[in-house]
């Protein structure tokens, strides 16, 4: 641990500049890595979860690298923040009632070409983002529309209206 020290500077102490760029290569090296064993999945979709995960591994990966805590020490409990995470994701997988805590549910927003008011007040969303969100799915008004939900990533499905078809003889 001395030669570390020799190299990075001592926590709490003054470091060098020279110090201060090794620890930033060994901080962004290790949290690459820390990051590909999480895969995609930590920081492809951005649930509650995911964001104070990215959130509190930036804070300590910045405070591993100024010397503002202990580096081992740092690197280490981020790396058991990313295997709580996993173990979290995989977990909600299995019990859909976890998966609810942490990663919330969808909200319908139309039901049948009809805006359902409140819970698009619930959601954030206002008639300007609904808009939005059907321009961007090809529709032009609620009428071509059966429903629309924010899902739990945040994005907006569109589901169109099916024609109605005469039943045949």
């Amino acid at each position: 641990m001395e030669g570390l020290h020799d190299l990075i500077g001592v926590e709490g102490g003054d470091i060098s500049w020279w110090q201060m760029s090794l620890r930033a290569a060994l901080v962004f090296v290790i949290g690459v890595m820390i990051v590909r064993i999480a895969a995609t999945r930590a920081f492809g979709k951005w649930s509650a979860l995911d964001i104070i995960l990215a959130v509190v591994v930036g804070s300590n990966l910045g405070r591993a690298m100024t010397g503002n805590a202990p580096f081992v020490a740092t690197l280490v409990a981020t790396a058991v923040l990313m295997a709580l995470h996993e173990l979290l994701v995989r977990a909600s997988a299995r019990w859909s009632w976890l998966s609810l805590v942490t990663k919330g549910r969808s909200v319908r927003l139309v039901d049948d070409g009809a805006p359902i008011e409140s819970a698009m007040r619930r959601a954030g969303i206002g008639e300007r983002d609904l808009r939005l969100a059907l321009r961007s799915a090809g529709h032009a008004d609620l009428d071509d529309v059966q429903s629309v939900t924010l899902e739990r990533n945040g994005d907006i499905t569109v589901v169109e209206r099916q024609p109605h078809r005469e039943p045949s003889c």
